[in-house]
């Protein structure tokens, strides 16, 4: 049985577990928290190298990925810079490929429901590939708000202006906010299960709100009746969580397994890689070759009336 092991410094109440057929191999899923402790999962790398088929870095991005650009975040590259023997993903691969094509399929089965066409994208810069399908579902520049300065940096400043904006703001921030620490740009640990409401006005202006769950559910306010949230790694308390706020329908990038887990972007990157059996990480070709032999789709969820 191959094995792919995520380690991630997220809270230890998202782990799970679960065996899945893929590419015609048993593939066993593990994530492993490790609560904010940096160090911890630095050890777990050293430790699980060369023993699993592949990791999925989560909790943190090892860099992003705009248009041809890709930017670094040193604090996370540091966590496998010992790793030499077994192949790592922090879910780059999927972001750009698999997310890529969300909207265009959402849009062409609950399109009529989405009134009006606005969409929040808490991290443009960050699920590139996410926010290029809102463009290739139609959506306009001026119906897309991105989030990445109020999200990550806490400033209270929305971009807007497509892709290209994105592109401009990554040029000139990213090879400073490279530099600081993951702690600093995206809540690990404990943190992620707090819930402080902030850029309300910008969730009550969107109809669709889109990015990282953790990021999402935080910063929500207490009700979102009607909306559509586009995300990936839900746990079934997330899902209650969305339910209990008046989400309308949950859309998850990446497929529902077993218990209604659907796990990030990294985890089914490296269940991915250790299916192929190639001993490396995977190409943008070869991940959609793979997407469309496994007709990997989004779930789309109703959640209420």
């Amino acid at each position: 049985m191959k094995r792919a092991l995520s380690i991630s410094v997220g809270s230890t109440k998202r782990d799970h577990k679960v065996v899945v057929s893929l590419l015609g191999q048993q593939v066993h899923i593990e994530r492993k928290g490790t609560d904010g402790d940096f160090e911890k999962a630095a050890q777990l790398y050293r430790e699980w190298d060369g023993r699993v088929d592949a990791f999925g870095v989560g909790g943190v991005d090892l860099g992003v990925t705009v248009f041809d650009r890709h930017y670094p975040f040193h604090d996370a590259v540091r966590l496998v810079k010992d790793v030499t023997k077994t192949p790592y993903t922090d879910g780059g691969g999927l972001k750009n490929t698999l997310e890529r094509r969300v909207m265009p399929y959402v849009e062409e089965r609950i399109g009529d429901e989405i009134q009006p066409k606005r969409a929040l994208l808490c991290t443009g810069s960050d699920r590139f590939g996410m926010t290029l399908s809102f463009f290739d579902a139609g959506y306009k520049n001026e119906d897309v708000v991105f989030g990445d300065l109020m999200f990550a940096l806490g400033l209270p400043i929305p971009i807007r202006g497509g892709p290209q904006a994105i592109a401009r703001l990554a040029r000139i921030l990213m090879p400073v906010v490279g530099h600081l620490p993951m702690s600093f740009l995206y809540p690990a640990g404990q943190e992620q299960e707090k819930h402080t409401p902030k850029f309300v006005k910008w969730y009550n202006w969107a109809t669709v709100i889109a990015g990282d769950c953790i990021y999402v559910k935080r910063y929500s306010p207490p009700r979102m009746d009607g909306k559509i949230v586009v995300t990936n790694t839900t746990t079934t308390r997330d899902v209650e969580i969305f339910r209990e706020r008046g989400v309308k329908y949950l859309i998850t990038t990446t497929p529902r397994l077993e218990g209604g887990r659907s796990f990030g972007t990294n985890a089914m990157e490296a269940a991915l890689i250790a299916a192929a059996g190639k001993g490396r990480c995977l190409s943008y070709d070869e991940l959609e070759a793979i997407l469309d032999e496994l007709q990997m789709v989004p779930t789309i969820e109703r959640l209420n009336d």
